[in-house]
């Protein structure tokens, strides 16, 4: 068995029968994942459970009043 180099196809992955853009969408929006520190994820998790409100909704009420802050310093 030959070792590959890092830039090149195994021979077993078969391309042959793909089909460029499939999947493409124009204007589809994508959700980016945020991976916050574990301690972060830990506080704001307890505090959205205080509130009764999903973690998401609390990180991005939080997200638009610091944007708002940073717009209004400007």
């Amino acid at each position: 068995m030959s070792q590959n180099q890092d830039d090149e196809m195994p021979a077993e992955i078969d391309f042959s029968k793909g089909v460029r853009g499939k999947f493409f969408q124009p204007g589809a929006t994508l959700n980016l994942p945020v991976y916050l520190d574990v301690q972060v994820q830990s506080r704001l998790a307890a505090l959205a459970d205080a509130k009764g409100v999903d973690l998401s909704k609390l990180v991005n009420d939080l997200l638009r009043k610091d944007i708002e802050l940073i717009e209004m310093a400007r």
